[in-house]
């Protein structure tokens, strides 16, 4: 059985591809360094993490993007011998405004290398490719109007050559975004995303005797949806991919989250699950257009990974030896700027993959000035985080709600290991293996607690998760380091979920 999600924790947007008996899922990253990871697998249940494939400034400058701005829905396809990637580049989009920038790489295999970024057209954001049995190649992509009262226009189509001026294939429905093209049995089925990312969220097809439409939708309604059933322990189903096996069976790649009590907030961020898909009088279909958590699995031979290591993110910058080093378990970090800071925070994290969870470090640091700290993050972004750190006035736990901060706790002295733990929404911090009397909302640390529309006005949006990690601030720029050892991060609750994380 494929039991769901397949990619616990902060994976949305999944981009689901087969080359040859190889599977790869591409997820958005966001403001997170390496930009779109990419998982690996040979038969749809065991999944193992290849890494990021944006690892370099040359493929992607996240400096001063919003928080959950930068990569947006990544497009993994394959064509003529070339694998291809298609990611947008989000600089702004509040007040109205979505500052986009849509770009192209290709390489000979997914590990690399990835060749200079090709900009495309930004008329819109949620770019992705379509390649057709005739080799001609189109370039998809939704339509923002920023003007006042415009938004969401819908779907455009054009040859990836430049040689057609863009076309629209589909207005705006219920915030159509997320587009794909398949064709299968001289139909062209267009696949979108509709009703937004929250708990409205859904996946609607329909079809065309031409890529560029005319397209009529499927008369049975959205293939999969969770919008209509609160119980189902996988809620915000949709923005799906299809992929079709080597034995011709069919399955949607999407994304989906899982609240704390119904419809409540999902710390563990969006994350990607795997339905079967039958078809059904010309059309692909899920049973009952629902999110299954245990989903049959394709007739492929098993094939599970070896253990790996957890894999690191950093906030906003490439990892590089002038500001983090790995050496081994050790990993020694030089200070960077504020929470708010966009251009060079020193953040490295993980991600939080269960509801009950562990993180620890033992922490190496002397700071030299009130200006200086380190310590261990539970972290979603840089208004909505909780830090304990070590520093001048001792060991200091500190949270910002919404930016607002408050010292939770203050003792004399410098621990040395330092340790959280997630149960459920309550959050604790504990210091040389004793708890800190203070239980902490976890839940702040969550997509919903992230939206912030002031006065119809967005603010800021949650489409990332929640982190643990090690972060270290030099707000004066005066320089010092912290060397981290012995760091563990331990499941509680870790179920039959078969992934690996692994690589730096």
């Amino acid at each position: 059985m494929i039991r769901n999600p397949v990619l616990p924790g902060f994976h949305p947007d999944p981009s689901i591809l087969r080359v040859g008996d190889d599977y790869y899922l591409a997820t958005s990253t966001f403001e997170w360094c390496p930009g779109v990871l990419v998982h690996h697998s040979r038969d749809l249940v065991n999944w193992r993490c290849l890494g990021g494939v944006l690892t370099e400034r040359r493929l992607l400058d996240l400096s001063g993007v919003p928080d959950s701005g930068g990569v947006w829905a990544p497009d993994l396809t394959y064509a003529n011998g070339l694998f291809h990637l298609v990611y947008s580049v989000m600089d702004t989009y509040a007040h109205g405004y979505k500052d986009v920038a849509n770009y192209l790489v290709t390489a000979p295999a997914v590990e690399g290398p990835w060749s200079d970024p090709v900009r495309l057209p930004g008329r819109g954001f949620d770019a992705a490719l379509f390649h057709d049995d005739d080799g001609a190649a189109y370039l998809l992509n939704m339509v923002f109007d920023s003007r006042p009262g415009g938004g969401f226009s819908g779907i455009e189509l054009q040859p990836l050559d430049g040689s057609e001026p863009p076309r629209l294939i589909l207005e705006n429905r219920s915030v159509t975004e997320g587009p794909h093209v398949y064709r299968v049995d001289g139909w062209y089925y267009l696949m979108v995303a509709e009703g937004g990312t929250g708990y409205e969220h859904c996946v609607s097809v329909l079809r065309s005797r031409s890529p560029a439409g005319p397209y009529e939708a499927d008369p049975a309604g959205p293939m999969l949806t969770s919008r209509d059933d609160p119980g189902l322990e996988l809620q915000k189903a949709g923005h799906g991919c299809l992929v079709r096996t080597q034995g011709d069976e069919w399955y949607l790649a999407h994304l989906a989250a899982r609240p704390y009590g119904t419809r409540g907030r999902c710390v563990l961020g969006r994350e990607s699950a795997i339905q079967r898909v039958e078809w059904v009088d010309g059309w692909p279909r899920v049973a009952g257009g629902v999110p299954s958590v245990e989903v049959p699995a394709p007739a492929l031979p098993p094939h599970p990974w070896p253990a790996a290591e957890d894999g690191w993110s950093t906030l906003r910058r490439h990892a590089s030896p002038d500001w983090v080093r790995f050496d081994g378990g050790r990993v020694t970090v030089s200070g960077g700027q504020s929470p708010y800071g966009r251009r060079a925070p020193s953040l490295v994290a993980r991600r939080v993959t269960a509801r009950k969870c562990a993180f620890a470090a033992d922490v190496t640091f002397e700071p030299g000035s009130v200006h200086q700290s380190a310590g261990i993050t539970a972290y979603y972004n840089s208004r909505n985080w909780y830090h304990l750190a070590r520093t001048t006035d001792g060991i200091v736990l500190t949270g910002s709600d919404r930016g607002a901060r408050t010292v939770h706790f203050t003792a004399p002295g410098g621990a040395t290991r330092l340790g959280l733990e997630f149960d459920g929404p309550v959050l604790r911090f504990s210091c040389d293996g004793r708890e800190i009397p203070v239980e902490l909302d976890a839940t702040i640390l969550s997509d919903e607690h992230a939206d912030e529309i002031i006065d119809g006005r967005i603010r800021s949006f949650g489409f990332t998760g929640a982190f643990v990690g090690l972060w270290v601030q030099d707000l004066a720029g005066e320089g010092c380091q912290a060397g981290f050892d012995d760091i563990s991060y331990e499941e509680a609750d870790a179920d039959a979920v078969a992934v690996t994380q692994g690589g730096e």
